[in-house]
């Protein structure tokens, strides 16, 4: 029986060494859910290959180590780890499938979520955007936890070219090709969502241009430090 008494069949805490790196990338960054998502509704995620470490289902993002972080397949089967893995695998691995980043984050961030139930996208008012493309578009309502919303969440960053979506009526997903990356471009979405409606209530922000936006694409490549720098 795993700890929280179901019956995973094969021992759930066998292969301590599986994805040891990918674990404890995931209970190194799960805190930082509590700053982004009420509650426990957050949920993050890191690939290794075709195996996936993810965050545990229902319990606070401090009270578990890597031997709890379950490991699941692309296909979702649960490999490894004492704990039942996010009810929100689904989307997970439909992402991993489709773009195979190498980590994602989902949160139901306040402003984000704003959005969410406004039924709108993120469009390039701030050019920070760029860290995850061009705008962050809404992905159409599922209920959670489903193969359905996982496919309208990578339906709606394929036709953006985006690295992140507004789920409709739920939160935020965010992708990166690490799991620091993702914490950090979650919370410039989130912070451009806030700028966003704080600007909606005073007129109509200002959008920038597809000439604009590339200008700053092009820009992003020599931004921060760089190999051979002098």
């Amino acid at each position: 029986m795993t700890r929280d008494g179901s019956d995973a069949g094969a021992d759930p805490e066998a292969n301590p060494d599986l994805l040891r790196e990918a674990r404890a990338a995931v209970v190194e960054h799960a805190p930082a859910l509590a700053e982004l998502t009420p509650g426990r509704t957050g949920n993050l995620s890191v690939r290794d290959g075709d195996r996936v470490a993810v965050t545990p289902t229902g319990v606070p993002y401090d009270s578990f180590d890597a031997a709890d972080v379950p490991v699941v397949s692309l296909d979702g089967e649960r490999l490894a780890g004492r704990m039942a893995p996010s009810s929100e695998v689904p989307m997970h691995t439909g992402i991993y499938g489709h773009d195979r980043p190498g980590a994602i984050v989902h949160t139901h961030s306040p402003w984000a979520t704003t959005m969410a139930t406004l039924g709108r996208k993120l469009p390039p008012v701030h050019y920070m955007i760029a860290a995850v493309g061009r705008e962050v578009p809404l992905a159409d309502y599922a209920p959670y936890g489903t193969e359905e919303l996982a496919a309208n969440v990578v339906a709606a960053m394929a036709e953006a070219g985006s690295d992140a979506a507004i789920l409709a009526n739920h939160g935020l997903v965010v992708t990166g090709p690490d799991v620091e990356t993702a914490v950090e471009n979650t919370r410039h979405v989130e912070d451009i969502c806030r700028l966003y409606l704080r600007a909606s209530a005073v007129g109509e922000p200002h959008v920038l241009t597809d000439e604009q936006m590339a200008t700053v694409e092009e820009r992003f490549e020599s931004y921060g430090q760089q190999p051979n720098a002098e």
